[in-house]
């Protein structure tokens, strides 16, 4: 199997590149309104923002940064499939304009608006971030009507676009192979997740000096909860490239936008970085099957019912049973030969072996791309 990935560099609040109802997953995280980092990014954008914030109309500003992101969720709308999902990591911001501070709730805001598009919300996820300490706090401290309660979560929404996914001929099969194990989906669709962010800081050759970046386990879970092998997955706010690594990773496609063509080198590090991790994620969900068949074995003295045809191993339930996990052969850098504004990967998988098991092959500097798709 064989996997395309390209990051374009633009404004992500135009797709005339990507057809309608083309895409089966959006999975992102925008810029945060009303987090001061991105202010300059809002208003290059629309030079209203800035002028909000010299006047000290919180309000007014954090209006206007929605305003920009909802394009993008419109755009968002047209190219998902019917079925298909949009995933966004949000959080809320507080923030002292002037003399007044107050919470901008960004994560309802998203909802609001992407409800009037037409998406239907399903049960969010709170991802639990690690704190700096237990005496972490806002405001006047042991005084009442002073402190503030910490913002220690953020969102994770999810949205679908019309009623379930059908699935026919093909796409019946490539759903057995993409199943996650029973266990996973008890951890998976926990409306609380805890793990750690990613490291923020980026390098002195980048535009900005700390990033919004994700970590990759979160695109890691929500590809495999809401796509199948194969499908295209795309994220507007592509960063610093991590939805595209954990796409790689999982054996779907994937199209990333990012309006800071400066990012460029940060992304091509990001997946030279991730590549190993790719392999190594997969080699984790194996093992943690095995412990989990052991622990199950023990405790209950009997065995599980089912067995795994692709990788020979017991699994819970007969949704298991066909269940195929890729991995990673080799990633090769592209040539594009329709533009000089993008970064193009190919992928190659296979079926996770534990023999087979080593470091993916990478050419970075090889390889021709014929992608005609104006962006």
């Amino acid at each position: 199997m064989e996997t395309d990935h390209h990051i374009f560099f633009r404004s992500a609040t135009g797709l005339p590149g990507i057809e309608t109802e083309t895409v089966d997953l959006v999975v992102t995280s925008p810029p945060y309104p009303m987090i001061e980092m991105w202010d300059h990014l809002f208003g290059e954008q629309d030079p209203r923002v800035a002028d909000a914030i010299s006047a000290e109309k919180g309000p007014a500003a954090y209006e206007l940064m929605h305003r920009i992101l909802d394009d993008v969720w419109a755009e968002c709308f047209r190219v998902v499939k019917p079925g298909g999902f949009l995933c966004i990591n949000i959080g809320d911001a507080t923030r002292t304009i002037g003399e007044n501070f107050r919470l901008y709730t960004n994560h309802s805001r998203i909802t609001v608006r992407c409800e009037a598009l037409g998406f239907q919300s399903l049960p969010t996820v709170l991802w639990q971030k690690p704190t700096n300490g237990p005496n972490k706090f806002m405001g006047s401290g042991m005084l009442p009507s002073g402190a503030y309660v910490t913002l220690e979560h953020e969102y994770v929404l999810v949205f679908r676009k019309g009623d379930k996914r059908r699935f026919t001929g093909d796409d019946r099969e490539r759903r057995r192979e993409s199943a996650f194990f029973w266990e996973e989906r008890n951890v998976w669709f926990s409306d609380r997740w805890d793990f750690k962010g990613m490291r923020q800081g980026l390098s002195t050759n980048d535009s900005r000096s700390r990033s919004g970046a994700f970590p990759f386990e979160l695109p890691f879970r929500l590809i495999h909860m809401y796509s199948l092998q194969e499908d295209l997955v795309l994220d507007p706010f592509a960063g610093t490239g991590t939805t595209m690594a954990a796409a790689m990773a999982a054996g779907r496609n994937s199209i990333g936008i990012e309006i800071d063509a400066a990012l460029a080198d940060t992304i091509a590090r990001t997946v030279q970085e991730l590549t190993p991790m790719m392999d190594e994620r997969q080699h984790q969900r194996i093992e943690a099957h095995h412990a989990f068949v052991e622990e199950y074995r023990t405790e209950r003295k009997k065995p599980l019912k089912h067995r795994n045809a692709v990788h020979d191993f017991p699994v819970m339930t007969s949704q298991e049973k066909n269940l195929s996990i890729p991995v990673v052969a080799s990633v090769t850098r592209m040539q594009n030969v329709a533009r000089t504004d993008s970064l193009d990967y190919r992928v190659t998988h296979r079926i996770y072996t534990p023999d087979a098991r080593k470091v993916p092959e990478t050419d970075w500097t090889t390889g021709q791309l014929s992608f005609t798709m104006e962006l």
